[in-house]
């Protein structure tokens, strides 16, 4: 394990505002995560970790294909995150950490952190998850019926510094809403929730405070990104899956 494994990614030693806002509409989130990752580049707030739900909403990200869209006039969400299209709704806990980077600036590595902290979730499930290689997120492997599975994503934008948007995590959510698109632009793997891996209800309330702990020491490095939880596959994925976006002014 190396010892950037173990340091935090963070500018910043202060502590992380962690603010549990329940359920917010889309395009307000948005605004207020420009509002805070702004006041956090000049300086005048501290890092900030939102948890939250969304209404139902399929948002694009900057590598979208036409053909990833709803066909069925479903409005979409063009946002400035890196990745492709995706949807929110209840029953997924969306978290948005606004966090200054310590340089030299390393998005995979923070992409990766971010991975350790869900994977560290759903190991507290009894869930056994994994990264695949060439893709982000974190995927529940296949098995002799079904393909890999996505169980939570990462999408993010880093300017001047701070990061933006983050992560989902399907813990009861209606996967229905995944039919109308092609989520990621992955059409070789399905999407799942905690829910429907473990064959019982786990709300967004239950899986809350496991992924606010979990996220806050993978940031630190308390919780260290490790190599072992690579689902090995034969070949690699049709599509790749990035999921960041990075304007350094």
């Amino acid at each position: 394990m190396s010892q950037k494994a173990t340091r935090s990614c963070r500018a910043s030693t202060d502590p992380v505002d962690v603010r549990d806002i329940g359920t917010i509409d889309y395009l307000e989130a948005w605004d207020l995560q420009r509002e805070l990752a702004t006041a956090r580049a000049d300086g005048e707030s501290p890092d900030t970790m939102l948890l939250l739900e969304h209404p139902s909403v399929y948002t694009a990200g900057k590598r979208t294909q036409p053909e990833d869209r709803p066909t069925d006039g479903t409005p979409v969400i063009d946002v400035d995150r890196g990745g492709r299209i995706t949807w929110h709704g209840p029953g997924q806990l969306v978290g948005y950490p606004i966090v200054k980077l310590c340089d030299p600036i390393d998005v995979v590595d923070y992409v990766r952190r971010v991975e350790q902290a869900l994977i560290s979730v759903c190991d507290s499930f009894g869930l056994y998850t994994g990264r695949v290689d060439g893709r982000s997120g974190v995927w529940v492997p296949a098995d002799d019926s079904r393909p890999e599975r996505k169980i939570a994503a990462i999408g993010i934008r880093v300017q001047r510094g701070v990061t933006m948007h983050g992560f989902e995590l399907n813990c009861d959510p209606d996967l229905t809403a995944f039919d109308r698109i092609v989520p990621c632009g992955i059409r070789d793997a399905g999407t799942t929730s905690l829910s429907a891996e473990l064959g019982r209800v786990v709300t967004v309330e239950e899986a809350l405070p496991l992924a606010r702990d979990a996220v806050l020491a993978a940031l630190e490095g308390d919780l260290p990104v490790t190599d072992d939880r690579w689902l090995p596959r034969p070949q690699q994925p049709e599509a790749a899956g990035v999921t960041f976006a990075l304007q350094q002014s």
